[in-house]
């Protein structure tokens, strides 16, 4: 009797090599594999910029939002990028040069950093920052950027006294 208990589709499989067999397992072998290599391809995109250790992080961004964090961490570690754009946010009444100096003071640079706390209560300023990184990620250069950052955030007010980027 155990004989007799067989699928249909794997007697008619058996008996006719033409019958049509399931799709379903033949799609699923594919389907799976090619979904890992996508999902394996997007994890491995490294962004185009390097980004400091939380450890480097003063005291005073130890309960910030994650965004604020990761814009001083991207500060710490690309100052000479950063410098390359203006803030909005009217900074430059407090002697700012750059967006960098809403993260790092500029009598600091190049040695080690000196934080400033203006960013970490800084929408404008964060938002620069995460734009800067989202458009290196997107493979833009520093002038494409400059422009971006200028005609976003000019309605804020009167840029940071930064000079154009050469690139």
């Amino acid at each position: 009797m155990t004989l007799l208990i067989r699928t249909t589709t794997h007697i008619d499989s058996v008996d006719n090599p033409h019958a049509e067999r399931p799709r379903f397992t033949f799609r699923l072998a594919w389907l799976l594999p090619a979904l890992l290599l996508v999902l394996l391809a997007a994890c491995s995109e490294q962004p185009p910029y390097a980004l400091a250790s939380d450890a480097q992080l003063p005291e005073f961004l130890q309960d910030a939002p994650i965004r604020v964090r990761e814009a001083y961490r991207f500060a710490i570690a690309n100052p000479d990028e950063l410098a390359k754009y203006p803030c909005y946010c009217g900074c430059n009444l407090m002697g700012h040069k750059s967006n960098l100096h809403c993260y790092i003071t500029e009598a600091s640079l190049p040695t080690t950093p000196e934080f400033d706390t203006h960013a970490s209560g800084c929408g404008i300023c964060v938002d620069i920052t995460q734009d800067v990184m989202r458009l290196l990620r997107e493979g833009k250069h520093s002038p494409e950027i400059r422009t971006y950052i200028d005609a976003q955030y000019s309605r804020f007010g009167p840029s940071t006294d930064t000079p154009l980027p050469v690139e």
